[in-house]
C-alpha cells in the first residue's frame, strides 16, 4: 500500500515505490514523479529505470536526483527545484522512506525564498521532522 505524505498542494513524498504503483499514482492525480534514491541501495529495490519506463509510459513525467550518504548539494537543490517548476500538477518524490525526498524539497524551497519555519510546519504536518536541516535552511533562506 501507498504511504504518499502530503507536504503542500504541489508537491508530496513517499517511501520506495514500484512499477506496479504508476497507476495509482497517476489516479491520483501526480503528474510527475521525482526519485531521490540511489539504485543498488538496498537489495530488491526497483530499479529508477523500471519506474521510469512506467511513469513514462502512463503519461508522467520523470526526473532522478539521487541523493546518497554524502548529502545535499547545491545542484541537486538546483534540480529538484526545477523538476517542480517544469510541471503544472502534482508531484511525487520518493526515496527510501520519504526524509532525503521532504528534506531535499525543503533545502530547496528555502533557497528559493520560503520561510523556514513554514517548510518545517509542512514537513511536521506529513510526519517529517527537519529539526536536523533547520540551520542549513535558516542559512539558505537568508543567503538570498
Amino acid at each position: 500500500m501507498l504511504d504518499i505524505r502530503t507536504l503542500n498542494d504541489h508537491v508530496s513524498v513517499a517511501p520506495q515505490i514500484a512499477p506496479a504503483d504508476i497507476a495509482a499514482i497517476k489516479a491520483a492525480g501526480f503528474v510527475a514523479i521525482v526519485n531521490n534514491r540511489p539504485d543498488d541501495e538496498e537489495a530488491g529495490q526497483p530499479s529508477g529505470d523500471a519506474i521510469r519506463v512506467a511513469a513514462e509510459d502512463a503519461g508522467l513525467a520523470y526526473t532522478s536526483i539521487p541523493v546518497t550518504h554524502a548529502g545535499f548539494s547545491h545542484p541537486q537543490l538546483d534540480a529538484m527545484a526545477a523538476a517542480l517548476s517544469a510541471v503544472e500538477g502534482p508531484v511525487l518524490a520518493y526515496c527510501r522512506s520519504g526524509t532525503r525526498s521532504c528534506n531535499l524539497w525543503a533545502l530547496a524551497a528555502a533557497k528559493a525564498g520560503r520561510a523556514p519555519h513554514v517548510l518545517v510546519a509542512q514537513a511536521e504536518g506529513a510526519g517529517y521532522d527537519l529539526g536536523g536541516i533547520r540551520p542549513m535552511l535558516d542559512a539558505l533562506s537568508s543567503d538570498r
